[in-house]
């Protein structure tokens, strides 16, 4: 079903389109492509939404948060502002000191996208981001597609982007929800913080990152807080070697992540073709900026698992091995990722 959610400055409306499988349901609006709401239900049958973000567009145009949305041309940071595509210097805007985030000041989470084909549980949107856009070279089509399936284990939200260019550029993107399997009611009442899910993760090697937050060479986790291969809480990992939350990208073996509230028994698996997860606690998330139901949302309420290429690949060593994100013309760019839910007993 398709509503508008809200107008832009200049009058154009906002759709929503709402997404049902079973007892599960999303939200999607056309503002960054951004999901805006998944409801669930827990052990006990319960339905809550588990995703932050606001209730109306004033929320997302006022506050630059990513909650939900689709983030680009490049997701996470770009050194300085700069790389060099076949011998020629790229000069970026920047949105913070030292780099250039999540695709500059105006990415791809603040544009207004069109929706396209849609039914009881799928949609698709594209934007096309002219050549030149946030300093990117080349004209790039891009297409989001979210899917809810109700399957004999639980419903899962599949995500898949794709792209085209007509020029040589780099392209990485992700999905940006805050995730909150406790629910907005626990939220609203006595929160819990996400740092005490269960997570885990096959990763074995992390990459560290400067004082500006642009990583370094890959690096073993063994005997760091970043080891979740064999599943433990953040919390514990974080009280043990004194450091405050996460904003760092683990480099992916291959098989599914797993996130588990024990008090709700919501259990996310995510699968993905990406080589990297950031796993990011909401460190920056300090009660100024108030979300659904008019909560303040703190540090550490929700984690994000974003599933993307290496952060500034596009300037790493190649023997480090993050691999090369620059779409040419005549490439297609995809990735997926699907998000699967079930309860704990």
């Amino acid at each position: 079903m398709r509503e508008v959610f809200g107008y832009m400055p200049d009058g154009r409306a906002v759709e929503a389109v709402n997404l049902r499988a079973g007892r599960a349901s999303a939200r999607v609006i056309a503002f960054g492509a951004a999901l805006q709401s998944l409801c669930l239900p827990d052990r006990d049958g319960e339905v809550d939404d588990i995703v932050l973000g606001h209730d109306d567009l004033k929320g997302y145009l006022d506050h630059r948060g990513f909650f939900g949305a689709t983030v680009g041309r490049v997701a996470n940071r770009i050194a300085g502002g700069r790389f060099t595509l076949d011998g020629r210097e790229v000069v970026l805007p920047r949105n913070e000191p030292g780099a250039t985030l999540h695709g500059g000041p105006e990415g791809f989470d603040r544009r207004l996208w069109q929706i396209g084909a849609s039914d009881e549980a799928s949609v698709e949107l594209s934007l096309v981001s002219p050549a030149g856009d946030q300093g990117f070279p080349g004209r790039l089509a891009v297409r989001v597609r979210y899917r809810l399936e109700d399957r004999p284990e639980g419903p899962c939200l599949e995500i898949v982007h794709e792209a085209t260019t007509d020029a040589p550029t780099p392209v990485a993107l992700t999905h940006h929800s805050f995730f909150a399997l406790a629910g907005a009611r626990a939220l609203a009442g006595r929160p819990r913080s996400a740092l005490g899910y269960d997570l885990t993760v096959p990763a074995a090697r992390y990459l560290p990152v400067d004082d500006c937050l642009i990583p370094m060479a890959p690096a073993s986790v063994q005997s760091t807080p970043f080891d979740f291969r064999t599943g433990r809480r953040p919390v514990t990992a974080l009280r043990a070697h004194a450091i405050a939350g996460y904003d760092h990208t683990l480099c992916l073996d291959g098989g599914p992540v797993r996130l588990a509230d024990p008090v709700s028994g919501r259990v996310m698996m995510l699968e993905t073709d990406q080589p990297g997860l950031q796993v990011y606690t909401g460190n920056f998330l300090d009660g100024s900026v108030r979300g659904k139901g008019g909560r303040a949302y703190a540090a550490h309420d929700a984690i994000c698992l974003e599933p993307q290429s290496w952060p500034n690949a596009v300037n790493m060593p190649s023997d480090w091995g993050g691999g090369d994100i620059v779409l040419r013309p005549g490439m297609v760019y995809r990735n997926r990722m699907a998000f699967a839910f079930a309860v704990s007993r």
